[in-house]
């Protein structure tokens, strides 16, 4: 089921008091309910189009898949009522010419299942004395839903271009994990990662270890930061390492950034997605 949305239909459905408005830009697309079989669940997708999109009928776009869709483009869905603002910096750079439009996918998460999905493996989710309880850790398997079930329909149903060298993923804490795993597990599929203070914690660290596992560098361009009051910041300087050592160049096709004082919040997340866009879907150079 597909349904527009825009910011000028939504004073009809109003939020509970205690709730922010929506706050939609642009022309997005809702899809409810979409279904994965392979992970036995369902999920809205929302799909935002860069301006000009129905104008020019022959241009085709990079994509951007996003976890934690509810995050992306909307405080009335947000975590908190505070969402990231992806559609409006996009308008904006885009308008300027500052970055390459392009097709923003945002998949919501499905609430209890988020730490099984975002999770590379099965690492502990709490420990009470010995009992310990673990994720499932079926991020491959979101992985698979992602490329055998999202992205087909997405490039089936909108002007995309397909192929990886096009494609990113991003995505903060286990969102920001499995966005890395997903690159190094699928490099011909995700080439552009937004990796947002991610949860290097997980699992011992799995995520640096599957770095250090790497026979040879990939092809993937790789945007890391985190925030300086975020409990184990540094944890981040150790994946930056691990990356580095596998022959990521710093400020070339590795882009990593300490925000000093910022939080493990949405409002953190919000505040980089500007450098962050700029930085993995810069314009072609005809463009500046």
């Amino acid at each position: 089921m597909e349904e527009t949305v825009r910011q000028s239909m939504v004073p009809n459905e109003a939020p509970p008091p205690d709730m922010p408005g929506h706050t939609l830009t642009g022309n997005i697309h809702r899809h409810s309910h979409f279904e994965s079989r392979i992970l036995r669940t369902r999920r809205d997708i929302l799909v935002y189009l860069p301006r000009g999109y129905r104008r020019n009928r022959r241009a085709r776009y990079p994509v951007l898949y996003m976890q934690d869709g509810q995050n992306v483009f909307d405080a009335a869905t947000a975590f908190g009522g505070v969402e990231w603002g992806v559609d409006e910096t996009a308008q904006r750079l885009i308008r300027k010419n500052l970055i390459e439009p392009l097709i923003i996918v945002a998949v919501d998460n499905v609430g209890e299942n988020r730490v099984h999905e975002y999770a590379p493996s099965r690492g502990i989710i709490e420990q009470t004395g010995t009992r310990k309880k673990r994720s499932r850790g079926v991020g491959q398997q979101y992985g698979r839903f992602l490329l055998e079930e999202l992205k087909p329909f997405i490039d089936k149903t909108y002007r995309t271009r397909p192929e990886g060298e096009f494609t990113g993923l991003a995505g903060s804490s286990l969102g920001g994990l499995i966005t890395l795993a997903l690159g190094l597990w699928f490099p011909q599929a995700f080439t552009r990662l937004a990796v947002l203070s991610a949860a290097i914690w997980w699992d011992d660290q799995v995520i640096v270890r599957m770095v250090e596992d790497l026979e040879d560098k990939l092809p993937l361009k790789i945007w890391l930061d985190t925030g300086t009051h975020e409990e184990g910041w540094e944890r981040a300087r150790t994946l930056r390492d691990a990356l580095v050592e596998k022959g990521w160049k710093l400020y070339d096709d590795l882009q990593y950034l300490e925000v000093e004082g910022a939080e493990h919040s949405e409002r953190a997340w919000a505040a980089r997605v500007d450098p962050m866009l700029r930085y993995l879907f810069p314009p072609p150079p005809h463009r500046h």
